[in-house]
């Protein structure tokens, strides 16, 4: 591997540093074969197969991960997610039911679950830290409760209550939670992101999400004005206007829509180069991420148009494509040997919280 400047991070003395970058290998016929069949039995055991889909799919790519010649390796077992997938869906159809029987027992059942989601995210971050390996090493994850509690439940708030101004501040306490609390081998994994560079990725999406309030704010004033200079009652209305308001609005909603989307990719973008470029595995070994965010804005936003108008045939290609995306902007800049770690085999414990974090859409990107 070529050398690579050194960055103003903290590592050991006269060490010699490399790249070694991420590299995905899967192609997008041999995963449709794979999701095609996932698809079926998933559907003709009625939800059942689901579990042993989703480790085929894990196992395929982590399988097709590769970083400096060696590959990543998913254990978990399909019957271990299956309970904890069902365990999770019976959880939801109570709550439901409780909503439609008795009101008032349900809010108290949603602010005993409001404290046991905390639970669930710890719970299904360590299950899929420990069902994953590397060089035969597995990983491990060692965050508590309150941790958890404080990165999502309270950082959760602050940034509603702020209107996204805390978002930042957030994000910072999610990922020092999430991946500063891996371990690989036994060996601490550091991250630290600076909330001063967190904002510095802020500003941009917080403009475009303002830009797009102020358009939608005006377009309303303005055509209540417009219409209250006119005279003319409601019930009087041209139908043809009527038409052409009601499409000039939902033109401008989508539009808000998407530019909405695209802040929160922008974000999502930036936030992870911080958090990974500022990340430590073992005091020596340091992530690097390089996302482009209009590159990225642009990935997700074809794939999830093609997927739709596929009727999700499509799916299994704009899978490949955007993690053949971030393996190619995501890097490790080792110092030393990746050979010398050796790990124990933790149980893996409950994969209820992992089920839980599969329906609710959390997604570390690592």
């Amino acid at each position: 591997m070529n050398d690579v400047t050194i960055d103003p991070r903290p590592r050991p003395a006269q060490q010699r540093v490399r790249r070694e970058p991420f590299v995905f290998s899967g192609s997008t016929r041999e995963y449709f074969g794979i999701w095609i069949v996932n698809v079926l039995l998933t559907i003709v055991t009625l939800g059942i197969y689901s579990a042993w889909a989703k480790v085929r799919r894990q196992r395929y790519f982590y399988g097709n991960t590769s970083l400096a010649g060696a590959t990543f390796d998913y254990h978990a077992r399909p019957r271990q997610i299956l309970v904890g997938r069902i365990a999770v869906v019976v959880l939801f159809l109570v709550y439901n039911g409780l909503t439609t029987v008795a009101p008032l027992a349900s809010l108290a059942v949603g602010v005993v679950f409001l404290f046991a989601v905390p639970w669930f995210i710890m719970r299904g971050l360590r299950f899929n830290a420990r069902v994953t390996s590397y060089r035969n090493v597995r990983f491990d994850f060692v965050g508590g409760y309150w941790g958890a509690f404080l990165a999502y439940i309270v950082g959760g708030f602050l940034m509603y209550i702020s209107l996204g101004i805390l978002a930042p501040l957030a994000s910072q306490w999610m990922w020092n939670y999430t991946l500063g609390n891996v371990r690989y081998g036994g060996r601490p994994v550091r991250c630290e992101p600076r909330l001063g560079r967190l904002y510095g990725r802020w500003w941009l999406p917080a403009s475009l999400v303002s830009g797009g309030l102020v358009v939608l704010a005006t377009t309303i004033v303005g055509t209540y004005w417009a219409y209250v200079r006119s005279g003319i009652a409601l019930d009087e209305v041209p139908i043809w206007a009527a038409i052409l308001l009601a499409n000039w609005l939902t033109l401008i909603l989508f539009g808000l829509l998407l530019l909405f989307a695209m802040a929160g990719l922008f974000y999502r973008a930036g936030i992870r180069n911080v958090a990974f470029n500022e990340t430590v595995i073992d005091g020596r070994h340091m992530l690097h991420s390089s996302i482009r965010r209009r590159r990225f804005a642009w990935i997700s936003v074809t794939n999830l148009l093609a997927t739709v108008f596929s009727l999700g045939l499509a799916r299994p290609w704009a899978a490949i494509r955007m993690a053949r995306y971030l393996s190619l902007v995501t890097a490790l800049d080792a110092t030393g040997s990746l050979e010398d770690y050796a790990g124990s085999i933790e149980q893996s414990g409950s994969a209820v919280g992992a089920e839980y974090m599969d329906i609710e859409g959390f997604d570390l990107g690592f």
